[in-house]
């Protein structure tokens, strides 16, 4: 964690949600958070979302607000989150990392689009985070392609 902190990738204050591990969640650790769904057994839910025709694309501070309000919707545990806007006026990305996995970002303000990737495992459901991210960039077209990472055989 100190080289994420030297590379300003750490956030100064943890979120409100942040949990700290104590010998009584140690019993959470030891568990794998693999997710069982329909006969099948996987790491977690990955989605690739392009937002097209969408605004509020270059502010960073309201895009960080939204992606993390977005991984509460989805039961998520935000752990920090970081931020890099390239102008004035250029784009913006960043990541939320969750205790089930993350949340990424990177736009294209000037061809309205954005393209956000969302991988959780557990009991979160990615799916909730779209519409909370919809508030925000009001996209006019909205694409998603779901993926289930670390398949095994049940």
């Amino acid at each position: 964690m100190n080289a994420l902190a030297q590379l300003g990738m750490v956030s100064e204050l943890p979120r409100n949600n942040q949990t700290v591990a104590t010998a009584d969640s140690c019993e959470d650790e030891r568990k794998d958070y693999f997710v069982e769904r329909d006969g099948e057994k996987f790491a977690g839910t990955h989605l690739l979302v392009d937002l097209w025709e969408a605004t509020n694309l270059d502010d960073p501070a309201k895009i960080d607000a939204t992606l993390c309000e977005a991984a509460l919707a989805a039961g998520a545990t935000i752990l920090h989150s970081h931020f890099h806007h390239f102008s004035p006026n250029g784009g913006v990305s960043g990541v939320v990392v969750l205790a089930e996995s993350h949340i990424s970002i990177h736009t294209w303000p000037e061809r309205n689009f954005a393209a956000v990737d969302i991988f959780m495992c557990g009991a979160c459901d990615p799916n909730l985070s779209i519409p909370v991210m919809q508030r925000l960039f009001q996209a006019g077209r909205v694409l998603v392609d779901e993926q289930r990472r670390g398949r095994v055989s049940v």
